[in-house]
């Protein structure tokens, strides 16, 4: 594995970063909590013009044609920021999805306008007091003639309310199933939910929603192994987001440490805080590597079904820990809406717990671990 990064992947980096401070300041990062939005789309916009929300889509469909490893330093980079956008359900599990199992016909209709940002096309997947594995997918799908109809209910359906489509994880009679689903068709109906994080969620009710068989992606019943296999990816960015986000979230606790003054001295003198941040600086490096080793083997052709929750794991466990050490060593200001740090402690424990969990993601690397 080499990382030392090239001179374009050093360019990539700084792009982006200097992107992020422009259009998406944590001003910006602020306003956009529980709006009904949830992105700034001047933001978007940027993204969109500079090919990097297609980054990972093939250049055939309008995409970058880039590995993993350069979209984990463009996670990195919008996790440090905690950049609000629609970029991870869309560009990459929408279209990470579409590109799987989708129809050259689906393919070229939908990943062209996705690697643009024109369209937004996000997952419906989570269902009340359901897990995270297949049998967690229960809305209904029933087949009636050449359509689909779908009953019931899906929650934390990100960036809906901006969608062009849903797509819904749904179960008929052959197993679990990928529809592109119409919002604004007749028997969906979209209610703003409130998260930990702030960000933009929804319910999303269908009630007798008709979808064709021709909005289905791939073959029947073969919609879990499309979403799984996309997850890994997902999961493997999340987790360099989670990076991104405890290195900034270090950073300006170590400042902090260094200014603040107790008993005439600065907080970092203190060994128990300097020892925290050293710790906390080290799992960084660690996470980080991790990170970069599931994205080069994702690159390489080899299989990170062991990397991939590994790397979520470590990240998202470390970032959550880090950030609430952080908020101790900031003091009582650090638990106020007025400072920074506790933004990135609410996004961390958020992301700890979806996207796979932490419980599914410690089985999913037992059974590598135990060839079960």
């Amino acid at each position: 594995m080499d990382l030392d990064f090239s001179e374009e992947q050093h360019m990539l980096r700084e792009m982006v970063r200097g992107v992020c401070s422009e259009h998406c300041p944590i001003e910006v990062v602020r306003a956009m909590e529980d709006d009904s939005k949830g992105y700034a789309p001047e933001f978007w916009k940027q993204l969109g013009e500079l090919g990097l929300t297609g980054i990972t889509l093939p250049e055939q469909y309008g995409g970058g044609g880039q590995g993993l490893l350069e979209a984990a330093i463009l996670y990195e980079e919008l996790g440090r920021a905690l950049a609000p956008s629609p970029h991870f359900v869309s560009a990459v599990m929408s279209g990470g999805v579409l590109l799987a199992g989708g129809s050259e016909e689906q393919k070229k209709a939908w990943l062209p306008r996705i690697a643009s940002g024109e369209a937004i096309l996000t997952p419906a997947w989570s269902e009340p007091e359901r897990g995270f594995g297949p049998e967690g997918v229960a809305l209904p799908a029933r087949r009636d003639g050449d359509d689909y109809v779908l009953d019931g209910l899906k929650r934390h359906v990100l960036f809906a309310s901006s969608a062009d489509r849903l797509l819904v994880l749904a179960r008929s009679d052959d197993g679990v199933e990928l529809l592109l689903v119409d919002p604004q068709a007749a028997g969906v109906q979209l209610e703003q939910q409130k998260s930990l994080a702030a960000d933009t969620q929804y319910q999303v009710t269908f009630d007798g929603v008709r979808v064709p068989a021709s909005d289905r992606i791939g073959a029947p019943g073969t919609g879990w192994d499309t979403w799984n296999f996309v997850m890994l990816d997902g999961i493997t960015l999340l987790a360099a987001w989670a990076m991104g986000g405890m290195e900034r979230a270090v950073d300006i606790t170590v400042e902090y440490a260094k200014e603040r003054k107790q008993f005439d001295k600065p907080l970092g003198a203190f060994q128990a805080v300097s020892h925290y941040l050293a710790d906390a600086a080290t799992n960084v490096d660690g996470g980080k590597t991790l990170v970069y080793e599931a994205a080069w083997a994702r690159d390489a052709g080899r299989s990170i079904e062991r990397l991939a929750p590994m790397s979520k794991l470590f990240a998202c466990g470390a970032y959550r820990d880090a950030t609430a050490m952080c908020q101790q060593v900031w003091g009582g200001v650090g638990f106020t809406i007025e400072y920074d740090i506790q933004l990135f402690f609410r996004r961390a424990k958020q992301l700890q717990i979806t996207w796979w969990d932490t419980p599914y993601l410690e089985d999913l690397i037992a059974t590598t671990i135990l060839d079960t």
